[in-house]
């Protein structure tokens, strides 16, 4: 059997495809390669075949190394295929280890949802390690996650979530928290929101423009959806709710310091958030982030018990892996890259009280 690769120039080609294969990713669309063309990634969008049989997909991010002659590569949350079939994942490896290499690349990234503690985990990690790929000292994104299952009745999932939660999202009603779809309008006073909740849980943001960018891409295109909470005609806290395929994912969230909270605003934005991703069509809810080790001494475990409350379930990815084209000059980048980080950490820390971000 012929494998072909096909370069793909045409959105709704490329999504509709991807929209068919196994466990789609938003961070897959062609939107978001769009998006990071604008921020100094080149993006390339690979379709893979035997012969007429569809593979998989992979959005192929590239970006200039300064001060070096290479690149590196990414592949956001993919590549997306069916991991449980071993042909296909050879095939795609494949692929991916030849346009590393025509690409100039130093290495190529990748962080799939593919579940380690299955037997189709267990093959996958085999398989890159086999083949020289190796566990990525710098994860981009949150390698571990909480899912929630929409499907089933809205009384099931009120009666799936913790009775506190359940208690929180009334008294929220009862209080006079309302929440409304937002629209592009919004999106500045959504950001404000954005600011605030950056400075109170020290964690470091992009300008408006990038979000900006982001956020109106994904809502023009019915991709996106903004929920505003409100308490007496002001805006409390808010969502961006992406959606592609059947899952929907809670990326972005904001909320207002203060005696507010006491009024449990997110309680209900969540619920409302839910319940638009059921009415899209959406069967799980993904609330992006989980600790990477359990442990209350994590400074996300506020935030996972948050999101554990409504039902959820703590899942683990195989995390991001890194196939090095030039393996001596990956491993010197390796060795400096965590002085590098904890340098560009301690400033950031003396200059905003922050640190960096994702996406």
């Amino acid at each position: 059997m012929t494998v072909r690769t096909l370069l793909i120039q045409q959105r709704d080609d490329w999504n509709h495809t991807l929209a068919s294969l196994p466990n789609p990713h938003v961070l897959q669309t062609w939107e978001w390669g769009e998006i990071k063309q604008q921020t100094g990634w080149h993006a390339t969008r690979v379709r893979v075949l035997e012969e007429d049989h569809l593979i998989g997909q992979a959005l192929i991010l590239r970006r200039p190394l300064p001060l070096l002659p290479w690149a590196l590569g990414y592949v956001p949350k993919g590549p997306i295929l069916n991991w449980s079939d071993p042909r296909a994942v050879e095939m795609m490896l494949d692929v991916l280890e030849t346009t590393a290499r025509e690409q100039g690349l130093l290495f190529l990234k990748i962080d799939p949802d593919v579940d380690p503690d299955t037997p189709t985990g267990e093959h996958v990690i085999h398989r890159l390690t086999s083949r020289g790929w190796r566990i990525s000292p710098q994860p981009i994104q949150f390698r571990n996650t909480v899912l929630l299952d929409i499907t089933g009745t809205e009384e099931e999932l009120l009666a799936r979530m913790k009775s506190k939660w359940r208690y929180n999202i009334r008294l929220a009603q009862r209080r006079g928290v309302t929440v409304r779809e937002g629209t592009i309008s919004d999106l500045p006073q959504f950001y404000a929101l954005y600011e605030e909740t950056a400075r109170r849980d020290a964690f470091l943001i992009r300008p408006y423009t990038y979000y900006e960018q982001v956020w109106r891409t994904f809502m023009e295109r019915k991709m996106a959806v903004l929920l505003m909470a409100e308490w007496e005609g002001r805006a409390v806290a808010g969502v961006m709710l992406f959606l592609f395929g059947p899952r929907a994912w809670y990326m972005y969230g904001a909320s207002a310091s203060g005696e507010v909270r006491k009024h449990m605003p997110n309680h209900l934005l969540q619920w409302e958030a839910i319940r638009v991703a059921r009415s899209r069509g959406c069967t799980v809810y993904d609330m992006w982030g989980a600790p990477d080790v359990l442990n209350e001494r994590d400074p996300m475990w506020g935030v996972y018990r948050f999101k554990m409350g409504f039902g959820g379930r703590f899942q683990r990815w195989i995390g991001a892996w890194d196939f090095p084209v030039r393996s001596r000059v990956y491993d010197a980048y390796v060795r400096t890259l965590p002085q590098f980080m904890h340098a560009l950490s301690r400033v950031l820390t003396h200059l905003h009280g922050r640190i960096p971000a994702h996406n």
